[in-house]
């Protein structure tokens, strides 16, 4: 085996690894915690497509992938079907928000749209433990995996903290705007800062991609697009550190 093959074998442990098509199906049908299935590009047949329908459902992401890509995770007869076994428990965005509701609290969420950093989901994981955001909505397509390094990332925030897997970004916003959830974005050209705006109201904070920021689609439907005052001609901040400055401000106008 070549070296160039042995450093690319993905860095997944091999007790979340579940591999064929059977004890997959098996693992679907009994609610078992999925991260996300890779599948042979050419696979088909009534597993398959039970397989596919289910991950749907369940809004579990499904990547269909060359040989190369499943022989990299193992050497087993895996016919065409790997998955990765999920690290925590995820939550339905709507109950999360209808028990805030019950509490009688303002929601506060934080909505991912392309973090492809697993150590940034944590990071923006641990500020949103922090400062009180109720949930970390996860769009199951463009988006990091959860995985142990962005665990670790978080300090356990991950664990503890409410994370919601939908769909895909727009069906987050769908939700949160039935209920009443207003939808706000950083941008450079934002019409105000954080300091001036008014974030008391229930509010989903949608934090970008790292090298594109917020997607054109957020940018177009954001209630409010707010920006981060800085000084000098560098205007460019990681984002899970703007992720904890604006749940610092939320946090400081809530009092």
């Amino acid at each position: 085996m070549n070296p160039s093959f042995r450093k690319s074998r993905p860095s997944v442990p091999k007790n979340r690894l579940i591999i064929g098509r059977k004890p997959l199906l098996e693992a679907l049908q009994q609610a078992q915690n999925i991260e996300k299935i890779f599948l042979l590009q050419t696979a088909t047949g009534d597993e398959i497509n039970s397989i596919k329908k289910i991950a749907r459902e369940r809004n579990i992401a499904v990547s269909l992938v060359p040989q190369e890509k499943l022989t990299r995770f193992t050497q087993a007869n895996h016919q065409g079907v790997v998955a990765i076994a999920g690290l925590i428990e995820y939550q339905p965005l709507q109950d999360v928000i209808s028990m805030v509701v019950d509490k009688g609290e303002t929601p506060l969420m934080i909505l991912l749209d392309g973090i492809t950093d697993t150590r940034n989901l944590g990071a923006i994981a641990r500020s949103a433990l922090c400062y009180g955001a109720h949930a970390l909505i996860v769009p199951s397509s463009n988006n990091a995996a959860i995985t142990e390094e962005g665990i670790k990332a978080s300090a356990g925030a991950l664990e503890h903290l409410p994370v919601c897997r939908i769909a895909s970004v727009e069906q987050a916003v769908d939700i949160l705007r039935m209920n009443g959830i207003r939808i706000l974005a950083t941008a450079l050209k934002g019409s105000e800062t954080i300091a001036t705006a008014d974030l008391s109201y229930p509010l989903a904070i949608v934090m970008g991609a790292e090298d594109k920021g917020v997607s054109d689609f957020i940018l177009k439907q954001a209630d409010d697009l707010v920006r981060i005052p800085m000084s000098g001609k560098f205007d460019s901040l990681n984002v899970s550190v703007a992720a904890g400055i604006i749940l610092y401000e939320v946090n400081r106008q809530r009092g």
